[in-house]
């Protein structure tokens, strides 16, 4: 596949196609609030929802640096699933019966998203179908009949194990030699949901201010270059974006991860791949790729980067390794046409998307002899977080650290 060189700081995909958000106006002033919410992407957005729904009377403001959803919550993979990191780790210090109860938590909150987004009436583009691990070679099966065991352990009753031919019957993968089906997981448009989220938690009588970085959060007080936020709790909830507040640089690790987006495919080539389910699908590959199908026929592709970056340098302009982006391009390929070269109008044409800098979106170039094989680096959100702040999807400036809930 013929890529181009860009680099982070663009319009994020799922915003150029869909998600286009309403901006807010920054803070006024010093101000006080019963709650404040520093991070206004999926997890500050969520804890906003829940608290305002079961006291409604709160004071409850919320303060984003740049606009809702800009960080990895706009910038994700869309998958919707169960899995979390840390459970052994929490099994060995609770109990195995209370980090059962945890990933039932964990699963409910992947019906709980779908729940809240027919409730609030945000068409996010959601497909409750599932979600699919892939065994490509003998290895993999290995390990994916393991992580089927341990799952199945932890209570998932429902999940589901299939050999090579049940598993071409969902959706044709070259090399697929088994998988493992759960029924929790879904596929969505994360630009849609947040945007929609936003507009739902700013209906129930939250504040939100955009365009509002916090550089201190002191007990009772969050501090902004326009004023400060006086209130009984102040919640941190800015995930990736940690370390680049006061006192936190070595609080988080952000992770990367890098994604690519096809244009739409046409009909003839979705029925040689299946894929009519619509689960997303994942890997059991040391460095794993996931996949969606969008509602409008593209995929979306990514795979986990090795990269990581402390306090400033989070949404610095940095590039993909050319390693990373050939793995992309071919990690899930079928017995199909590959999409042609960027600037092509034929279908299947590739567009990368960009993480979370907030310049504009760089248009399409043609590549140059000297460009080499990079792609965008971008943002993606970590696992789902289990009630009350469900948070969608996979990977990038994922905080590597155990969570409750990609």
């Amino acid at each position: 596949m013929n890529t181009v060189s860009t680099v982070n700081g663009g319009i994020p995909f799922w915003y150029a196609h869909g998600g286009t958000p309403v901006p807010r106006e920054p803070l006024p002033g010093d101000t006080t609030a019963d709650v404040c919410v520093v991070g206004g992407g999926y997890t500050g957005l969520w804890t906003a929802y829940y608290l305002k729904k079961a006291v409604p009377f709160l004071d409850i403001t919320v303060l984003e640096a740049a606009s809702c959803g800009h960080g990895a919550s706009g910038r994700n993979g869309g998958r919707l699933h169960n899995g979390f990191a840390g459970r052994g780790r929490y099994a060995r210090l609770h109990g195995h019966d209370a980090a059962v109860r945890l990933q039932q938590a964990v699963n409910a909150t992947v019906a709980e998203v779908v729940r809240f987004a027919a409730e609030e009436r945000i068409d996010a583009d959601i497909h409750h179908g599932g979600a699919l691990e892939v065994a490509r070679n003998p290895a993999q099966l290995a390990r994916l009949k393991d992580h089927h065991s341990v799952e199945i352990a932890f209570g998932e009753n429902d999940r589901v194990m299939r050999g090579a031919r049940e598993t071409a019957e969902r959706v044709r993968i070259a090399g697929a030699v088994g998988s493992s089906w759960t029924p929790h997981g879904a596929r969505l448009h994360p630009g849609k949901l947040v945007t929609g989220l936003a507009d739902a938690v700013e209906a129930l009588g939250v504040t939100i201010h955009e365009s509002t970085p916090v550089t201190e959060i002191r007990p009772k007080h969050a501090v902004t270059p326009y004023g400060t936020v006086r209130a009984p709790y102040v919640l941190r909830c800015t995930e990736g974006y940690t370390a680049a507040l006061k006192g936190h640089k070595r609080t988080w690790l952000p992770m990367d991860s890098s994604v690519i987006v096809t244009e739409p495919l046409p009909s003839s080539l979705w029925d040689t791949l299946g894929w009519e389910g619509r689960e997303t699908l994942g890997e059991l590959a040391h460095s794993p790729a996931y996949a969606q199908r969008t509602a409008d026929g593209r995929i979306v592709l990514g795979r986990r980067d090795a990269s990581c970056h402390h306090g400033p340098s989070v949404g610095a302009d940095t590039r993909t390794p050319p390693a990373t982006v050939e793995a992309l391009a071919t990690c899930w390929s079928a017995s199909s046409p590959r999409p042609p070269a960027p600037g092509s109008t034929t279908p299947g044409q590739a567009w990368w998307a960009s993480p979370a800098t907030g310049a504009p979106r760089s248009p399409w170039t043609a590549p140059r002899a000297s460009a080499g094989r990079a792609a965008t680096r971008t943002a993606v959100s970590p696992p789902p977080t289990s009630p009350p702040a469900p948070c969608a999807t996979s990977s990038s400036r994922t905080p590597a650290r155990p969570v409750p809930p990609s």
